[in-house]
């Protein structure tokens, strides 16, 4: 007998109190669902996790998660905790693995992604298949420009040194063309563009060269520094015109005396959000790549606005995250104890350091959510 037939003819046509609860209930959750800053939004996450601490996607998960986003997390490597420590243990996944990971995703169609960010892959093979997984994604979205976008984070190296083999750059420069924005640190920006990049000048020609000769429809060069002793670092992006030429923009940001790992995840994650938040404000996800019009200024760009909105989060919560380190240090005593004042103290001095120096990520969410922008965008031609 079928739900409606047996249905007592006298039962009223609407909702008990319980179904009405629900209904209430649900709209209710619809409602919050509207204070997001993005649509709704599923990412693939493809980068290391730790079981310690927040790099990686262990950073960037619960970043986007906590801005709106469904993320599921496809982890090219298992640690301990980060390298920072110096020791740690885990495993390293192969092409094979990540190739089979996403196939068992395809074959029980759960690929239905509208965003993809990748950071640190191990080896080179690894990075073409990361590669081969995105343009799987994009094939989805073949008549639908815009429907698909995918964030590049090319995690090689930093300060003059790669800690990657030497066949990942090729690698990379491989899979370039198919990445609608990337986040190289200074020194990625150098080894991908083949410019030396000493000032602001040869920054300009090398994200031109990644414009022009890689088609990189949007980029973002993080971390910049001339002086090591100066009080303020940069990033400097740029959203490519119709001739590919770029439209270049700066933001400044305030220097803090302290080393963090997980910063470069921190602000990939937050740029997926807030660039799709940006780009469905002004109209542009359902355009290739979410290029803006050749008319739109460097500081009108989506990128920098979401950039601003990005480093004021990032700003107030490792502002907070010193403050608390230099609390616990504070706490600890100062002098290392009985059993650190060994041969080893050095080492045990570096890890009550680096152990002090994570991130505060779940206490500060606020400011991840409702950041007060704290930054602007300036326009940059030299």
């Amino acid at each position: 007998m079928g739900a409606e037939e047996a249905r007592s003819d006298s039962e009223p046509d609407s909702p008990a109190p319980e179904a009405q609860a629900v209904a209430k209930d649900i709209n209710h959750h619809d409602h919050d669902h509207d204070e997001f800053a993005v649509p709704d939004t599923r990412v693939l996450a493809v980068a290391s996790h730790v079981v310690f601490g927040y790099v990686g996607n262990t950073m960037a998960t619960f970043v986007m998660q906590s801005l709106g986003c469904e993320v599921a997390a496809l982890n090219t490597v298992h640690f301990s905790n980060h390298t920072g420590y110096r020791h740690f243990r885990g495993t390293r996944a192969t092409a094979e693995e990540m190739r089979d990971i996403y196939d068992g995703l395809k074959h029980n169609y759960l690929n239905e992604f509208d965003m993809m960010l990748s950071g640190y892959v191990p080896g080179a093979e690894a990075v073409m298949t990361v590669g081969a997984i995105a343009r799987d994604l994009r094939l989805k979205f073949s008549t639908k420009p815009g429907g698909f976008f995918w964030v590049l984070d090319p995690v090689m190296g930093d300060q003059g040194k790669l800690y990657v083999g030497n066949d990942v750059l090729p690698a990379y420069k491989n899979i370039l063309r198919d990445a609608d924005l990337i986040l190289p640190n200074q020194f990625e920006a150098e080894i991908i563009s083949g410019i030396k990049i000493t000032d602001f000048s040869s920054l300009k020609e090398a994200i031109s060269v990644l414009h022009f000769q890689y088609m990189v429809p949007h980029v973002v060069v993080t971390s910049i520094s001339f002086d090591s002793s100066s009080p303020v670092l940069s990033v400097v992006g740029s959203t490519l015109r119709s001739d590919r030429s770029p439209r270049i923009f700066r933001i400044d940001v305030p220097a803090i005396d302290c080393f963090f790992s997980g910063t470069g995840d921190m602000f990939a994650a937050l740029m997926v959000v807030r660039l799709r938040e940006a780009a469905t404000a002004a109209g542009l996800t359902h355009k290739k790549s979410w290029i803006s019009p050749d008319d739109v200024e460097q500081v009108e760009l989506p990128l920098a606005k979401a950039a601003e909105k990005v480093l004021s989060s990032m700003q107030s919560v490792l502002e907070k995250t010193k403050i608390a380190r230099d609390k616990e240090l504070e706490e600890l005593g100062g002098p290392l104890g009985a059993l650190e004042r060994e041969k080893d103290s050095e080492k045990r001095l570096h890890l009550r350091h680096t152990k002090a120096a994570e991130i505060r990520l779940v206490r500060n969410v606020k400011y991840l959510r409702e950041p007060e922008v704290k930054v602007s965008a300036v326009p940059l031609d030299v």
